[in-house]
């Protein structure tokens, strides 16, 4: 409950709903319980989470929770849930009944998908994706994960090492596991994978699951993929520094200028599509904060192929790919397309594109 008396404090609590609904289940639940970006429906790893009515039910689940995330956890922010009712953040609630949003302001949310306790990043992919996933697509979830939490509104938390793949082969709780466990190599020769079973204590009764992932060679990353990862997130916080749209700082510029258009029933499981707004050249029914954008768009894809969907609200704008992501060295973010007439985004599996409306 020391979260929910938070409110209209203006200090800052860490948003463990956004890091559970990003990676499934919770560090205290089975290790192998996917979320939205491990592939809950969209890619299962064999550990039964129900049938496929109801992990589709559970990812739209999650799927509201980011979102509410992503608006800064405000408890007045109102979504279109996935049921197709119109709910305050706070009226959206976790599997265990506590509202998920809370906050009065997004300067009380401090967003994070992974910390100091429990497994970095890189482990908590490794462990809840298929184990026949290549290392190059689980790469793209760390990216991807890493991107939900650098444009959500609010305080971005990011785990020392998220940007370099950084791995304590699994270990769950290495306060006392020593240098061993916790390296970080900033010459990016190695990620610290698969150096050993970590120690018994935290750890033993997982060493089943742990043992078949970490003596297979083909979950560590190569120096080349470490470097990618890290210019990734690079560019992902040179976006999210580009426009002031992505740190508004109220929540009434929050609750005006942030839409999920991708909601209801019939919503794509897997897809996020945030617009963000700004004063229009020739309106003023807002102030405005972006010199360079009148817009700004995100669509977050954690499915394992190709998603091209219409937003009718988001046509006919002048929209392009944001000029980092044209200049990317990632490939697949380039190949990321609008289509003005329909509102037709295109984007490949397991990326996060943004497209921005230049002002004229």
């Amino acid at each position: 409950m020391g979260q929910l008396n938070m409110s209209g404090t203006g200090i800052g609590s860490f948003n463990d709903r956004i890091r559970d609904a990003i990676n499934g289940g919770s560090p205290f639940g089975n290790p192998l319980q996917q979320g939205f970006s491990t592939g809950l429906f969209l890619e299962p790893n064999g550990f039964y989470q129900g049938n496929e009515t109801e992990t589709r039910l559970t990812l739209a689940t999650y799927t509201d929770h980011i979102q509410i995330g992503l608006a800064g956890n405000l408890k007045n922010y109102v979504l279109k849930s996935h049921t197709g009712e119109a709910k305050k953040g706070s009226e959206v609630c976790t599997f265990d009944g506590s509202p998920v949003g809370y906050t009065s302001s997004p300067i009380e949310i401090i967003n994070y998908a992974s910390a100091h306790d429990n497994e970095t990043l890189f482990d908590i992919i490794s462990l809840k994706t298929p184990m026949s996933l290549s290392i190059d697509e689980r790469c793209r979830i760390n990216h991807l994960s890493s991107s939900m939490i650098a444009l959500s509104q609010g305080i971005p938390f990011f785990h020392a090492g998220d940007e370099i793949l950084r791995s304590k082969s699994l270990d769950r709780d290495s306060y006392n596991s020593g240098d061993w466990f916790n390296k970080l190599d900033f010459t990016y020769e190695t990620n610290n994978w698969g150096v050993g079973l970590p120690p018994r204590e935290k750890n033993e009764g997982s060493w089943p699951l742990m043992k078949p992932r970490l003596e297979n060679p083909s979950f560590k990353p190569t120096k080349d993929q470490i470097l990618a990862a890290l210019n990734n997130f690079v560019d992902i916080l040179k976006i999210r520094y580009s426009s002031p749209l992505f740190r508004l700082t109220t929540a009434s510029d929050v609750e005006q200028r942030v839409h999920f258009h991708n909601t209801g029933p019939s919503l794509v499981p897997g897809v996020i599509v945030m617009s963000i707004q700004d004063a229009r050249n020739d309106a003023h029914e807002m102030s405005q904060l972006d010199e360079n954008f009148s817009c700004v768009v995100t669509v977050f894809n954690a499915c394992p192929h190709e998603v091209s969907i219409e937003i009718p609200d988001l046509a006919t704008n002048k929209l392009q790919l944001h000029p980092v992501q044209v200049n990317s060295s990632d490939a697949l973010v380039r190949q990321s397309a609008y289509e003005a007439t329909t509102g037709q985004f295109t984007v490949p599996r397991r990326t996060t594109a943004v497209f921005v409306e230049p002002r004229c």
